[in-house]
This record gives structure tokens, C-alpha cells and sequence, in this order.
């Protein structure tokens, strides 16, 4: 059978062409084209993402979001795990910087302190502290029932206001994007760290850019975590 040809216009969102209408020639038996981003060029989304949540490229190879309910779950998990995540990696590394202690060893150390200034509790009770505050936190967080306000409570958590302009959606797109790397990053600062006895994130960076055909993953034979 011969394949189908038709010319669709398609609204060039950027570059000189901004704007303008440019056809395009699809001869893939079906006549349609889709412009929507995939994780997989070609590929088929399936039905239950439709590409109307932030960053959704269409993967669920075990088709883990089918049911609403799971979906709704899995998205708002993903991004309070990619704010943490985002926290942490500056954490470590900027912690390590600023005091040359590496985010192993220092909550580990004898006396703790913060920006210079010393804390006059020992580990135990900072602990405490911490797993009281975020339990109170994320009760509160729990009892919104608007889903929505759970992950984008505004407010006073949006001092600057970035909720309430006109690029909110594509800031949403930005947030998930960069706490996504930041999830494979704080992966890769954890197998860096046992690959490298507990080194930190910026020594072990220091090294390989002083020598980096020596050091490296390929040259390190723990560098590859759990195996």
C-alpha cells in the first residue's frame, strides 16, 4: 500500500523561524505527525500520560501509573524527593566546601557547629530536634487535602512570588527537570563515596581533574556501588 503524504504546518515555538508556519511532509502511512516530546524518539505514550503533567515524556515501561490514584501519588512523590534531592547535592558539596568536611563525616563529628558559631547540643538531641520538626512538618503537609497546595503550597513558602506570574507552568517544568538530575547526582555522591572510602563529592572531583585519565570510574574498581 502507498503510504499516505500530507503537509502539516507546524508552529516553530523559537529561533528565526519564531512564529512562522513551516510545513512539514509526513509519509508515515498514517498522514499525522505529533510533536510531543518522548523519552523514547517514536514511541508511543500510553493513555494515562497524556502529557499534561510537568516533564512528562511518556515513560512507564511497567505501567506503574495506570490507576489515578497511584499517578497522582507517584508525581507528588517525585517532586518532594527532587526538592530533597536538590537540597542535599548543594548540601554536600557546599558544605565540604565551606568547612573542608565531607557530608559523611559531618554529622558524625564530636562537636557540631554551624557557619562557625558552635551548637551546644550533642548529635543525639539534634536528631531529635530534626525528626521532631520534620514530623510536625510533614503532618501538616499530609493534612491539606488539596493536592495541588501539597505541592505547591505558595504562600509564605513562595516569598518571591513565582507562583503568581505567568511562567509558573514553565517553572514547574524547570523544578522537576533539575530535581530529576539532582536525584541521579545524590545517587552518583553516594557511589562515589563507597567507591572511594567516604570520600567527598569535591575531593573526589579535585582528583580527577587534576589526573583525569588516572582517576576515573574506569580505573576504580569499586566504582560501580553494590557490586
Amino acid at each position: 500500500m502507498t503510504a499516505l503524504a500530507s503537509y502539516t504546518p507546524i508552529t516553530a515555538r523559537a529561533s528565526f523561524f519564531s512564529g512562522r508556519k513551516i510545513a512539514s511532509r509526513v509519509t508515515n502511512g498514517t498522514g499525522t505527525v505529533s510533536m510531543r516530546a518522548t523519552w523514547m524518539p517514536g514511541s508511543a505514550p500510553p493513555s494515562h500520560l497524556d502529557g499534561s503533567m510537568p516533564c512528562d515524556y511518556g515513560f512507564d515501561p511497567l505501567g506503574l501509573g495506570k490507576e489515578p490514584t497511584n499517578l497522582a501519588r507517584f508525581q507528588e512523590a517525585e517532586l518532594i524527593h527532587a526538592r530533597w534531592a536538590m537540597l542535599g547535592v548543594s548540601g554536600a558539596a557546599g558544605a565540604e566546601v565551606i568547612t573542608g568536611v565531607n557530608w559523611v563525616e559531618a554529622p558524625v563529628q564530636a562537636q557540631q557547629s554551624y557557619l562557625g558559631n558552635t551548637i551546644p547540643f550533642p548529635l543525639p538531641v539534634i536528631a531529635a530536634i530534626e525528626v521532631f520538626v520534620m514530623a510536625y512538618v510533614e503532618s501538616k503537609r499530609g493534612s491539606e487535602t488539596d493536592r495541588t497546595k501539597r505541592m505547591y503550597p505558595g504562600g509564605s513558602f513562595d516569598p518571591a512570588g513565582f507562583s503568581k506570574g505567568a511562567d509558573f507552568e514553565k517553572l514547574k517544568r524547570k523544578e522537576l527537570a533539575n530535581g530529576r538530575v539532582a536525584m541521579l547526582a545524590f545517587a552518583g555522591i553516594i557511589g562515589e563515596a563507597q567507591a572511594n572510602n567516604l570520600e567527598g563529592p569535591v575531593a573526589a572531583l579535585s582528583r580527577h581533574l587534576a589526573d583525569p585519565w588516572h582517576v576515573n570510574a574506569a580505573t576504580n574498581a569499586a566504582a560501580v556501588p553494590y557490586l
